[in-house]
């Protein structure tokens, strides 16, 4: 009697983490960004695997090469961008190799979903010479992660496994199996380990030798496989990754496909083999031409980014556009469906201060979080984003730039998780090398954007245990600022007030904005505001905030009851009174309260 095999229907991310748990992961560190976030978040669930969120990156990455340096299989998720940010170390670790097996998720954006820019990472594994895996559907990210983990160890090399949005997002069926847990022992080896020049120096030559060697498992493993056409041989097409499932579902069987799951390196011979079946070889890749470079650098002529896009996402419809096919019946996207521009919630904290900023006119650089919605009508009220931390160092160089008039009318804002991940040393840089400049930490108590993990300042580790707490205010003022004030977003006199006195200031200063998301479960909201149809003069001042719950109904006022919590905003931007406080006082409900943690940032009585 056979064994039982268990199957369930998987999104990509929840697939990668029981590939993780399955192959013996021990310890995951991760910084959650969008579309890796679940994958930690699912890895967390199994209680045999430690679990937590780093500040940022780098660190993440650091924290996890020390849990395989220990002996036990380790892991380590991150967006694209942030493989930026632990790229210091990734670079290096590729010249110690590991002890136990250590293995990335970095999950690119095409069509910069959630992103500010759409960079591939295949550079960085080819850079790093790093092997990277790239799964198409669920069970692949599973059984690729598992995988990722016999080659870490047989190469002594971490791996990268690389996904995307509509892989990440994607549900299919997986098979699931047992978990096993390999264990190495901790030997000290300082040749390998210290890369100090002289030591670094012999590494190198070990690290082209096991590109060799990987290059020859390209070869070999059927990560790499050519799935024969039971029609026309007139051309067949090389894919990869997300790529391939459009590729199936435009040309099905009719066309030979050599579909590669090892990224890097990528072989060789199977690739002459197999042009050298077909009469045309097209690469169908999203992003850069990898691929398509590595089969010309090889002598193997394609066709590639002269018909297929090197911006955005394929699809379907692109695909059978630009090579002839047929897109099957039932997946056709023809239809273009409304724009809609994303927005910050209703009764979002940063609503309120936005607006204050706009009309003191204030120059706001900004970073990256909800918080970036303020750069979008109708309040455009942020004029840079580049990447996290930056708003802070910016504004330095701004300032020292443009002078005092500058100083007086510019501030950075940035998240809390934000400013733990990378804006405490453009904070330190500010008052190291004295530039009067006013930074605005938008305190939320939570990591928004990415779907409300916790982070260094909110009290809670990523299973919502409690755990350490890094006071601002208390961290600001260790920085060499005697300026650090506390302000509510929901009240616009207090904001304004606080932000001209700081600008004003003769010193640098920090402004912290403290209301927390107002989607955070545990925040109670209040009853939503009604408009007095009578006092309403049709002005449309409560509509310069943007706030979603209000809009304009026969040339009245309006408040969707159903999206506003009663924040108060609108109310105090009303000159003539016209939304109804009756159901509640604000500022003072008691049915506001939030946990004790959240109680005692905002200053609340227990």
């Amino acid at each position: 009697m056979g064994c039982l095999i268990m199957k369930e229907l998987m999104l990509g991310n929840k697939a990668v983490a029981r590939g993780l748990y399955e192959a013996g992961c021990c310890f995951a560190s991760s910084y959650p960004g969008t579309p890796s976030t679940e994958v930690t978040e699912e890895l967390a669930k199994f209680t045999e695997v430690y679990c937590e969120w780093a500040p940022n990156e780098k660190v993440a990455m650091e924290s996890a090469f020390g849990a395989s340096l220990a002996g036990r299989r380790s892991f380590s998720a991150m967006k694209h961008v942030g493989l930026n940010v632990a790229a210091d170390p990734l670079y290096t670790m590729s010249y110690t190799g590991v002890n136990a097996g250590f293995v990335i998720v970095v999950a690119d954006d095409p069509g910069m979903h959630s992103s500010q820019n759409e960079q591939d990472s295949r550079h960085h594994a080819i850079a790093s010479k790093v092997p990277m895996l790239e799964p198409s559907n669920s069970q692949e990210a599973l059984d690729f992660a598992k995988l990722a983990y016999e080659i870490s160890e047989q190469f002594d090399t971490p791996v990268i496994l690389k996904m995307c949005t509509r892989v990440a997002h994607s549900q299919s069926v997986v098979e699931i199996g047992e978990r096993t847990v390999p264990v190495k022992a901790y030997e000290k080896n300082i040749r390998k380990y210290v890369m100090a020049p002289a030591n670094a120096i012999q590494r190198h030559p070990m690290i082209e030798e096991r590109t060799r060697k990987l290059v020859e498992f390209a070869e070999e493993s059927p990560v790499n496989r050519v799935e024969p056409s039971s029609g026309s041989r007139a051309f067949g097409i090389i894919t990869d990754s997300t790529s391939y499932m459009y590729v199936k579902e435009v040309f099905g069987d009719s066309v030979p496909v050599l579909k590669i799951g090892m990224v890097n390196p990528l072989p060789v011979r199977k690739i002459q083999d197999f042009a050298s079946s077909v009469d045309k070889v097209v690469v169908v890749e999203e992003l850069d031409p990898i691929i398509e470079t590595h089969c010309r650098n090889i002598g193997v002529e394609v066709s590639g980014k002269d018909l297929l896009p090197i911006c955005g996402e394929f699809s379907q419809n692109v695909i059978a556009k630009a090579l002839g096919g047929e897109v099957h019946k039932g997946v056709s996207l023809t239809e273009q469906l409304p724009v809609r521009p994303p927005a910050m919630c209703a009764g979002c904290p940063h609503r309120g201060l936005f607006y204050v900023l706009k009309k003191l006119g204030a120059t706001v650089l900004g970073d990256i979080g909800c918080y970036t919605l303020g750069a979008g009508a109708p309040l455009n009220a942020m004029e840079l984003t580049l990447c996290m931390g930056a708003s802070l160092s910016s504004l330095h160089g701004f300032n020292k730039m443009l002078g005092a008039e500058s100083e007086q009318k510019t501030v950075a804002v940035i998240g809390d998780s934000t400013f733990m991940h990378s804006g405490m040393t453009g904070l330190a840089n500010i008052a190291y090398n004295q530039t009067n400049s006013t930074v605005i930490i938008l305190d939320n108590s939570i990591t928004g954007m990415t779907g409300h993990q916790q982070n260094p300042t909110t009290g809670f580790n990523l299973r919502g245990e409690p755990a350490g707490r890094i006071n601002l205010e208390a961290l600001c003022r260790s920085m060499g600022y005697e300026r650090v004030a506390v302000v509510d977003p929901y009240k616009l006199e207090e904001c304004e007030r606080v932000i001209r006195e700081e600008l004003a200031a003769d010193s640098p200063s920090v402004i912290i904005s403290r209301r927390p998301c107002a989607l955070l479960k545990y925040v109670k909201k209040k009853p939503s505001l009604r408009v007095d149809k009578d006092r309403c003069r049709s002005c449309k001042s409560c509509m310069r905030i943007g706030c979603p719950a209000i809009s304009m109904k026969d040339g009245k006022a309006e408040v969707d009851a159903t999206l506003c919590i009663g924040c108060g905003v609108c109310s105090q931007m009303c000159r003539f009174d016209a939304f109804d406080l009756s159901k509640g006082t604000m500022f003072q409900d008691p049915s506001s309260r939030i946990n004790p943690a959240l109680e005692e940032r905002l200053g609340k009585e227990a």
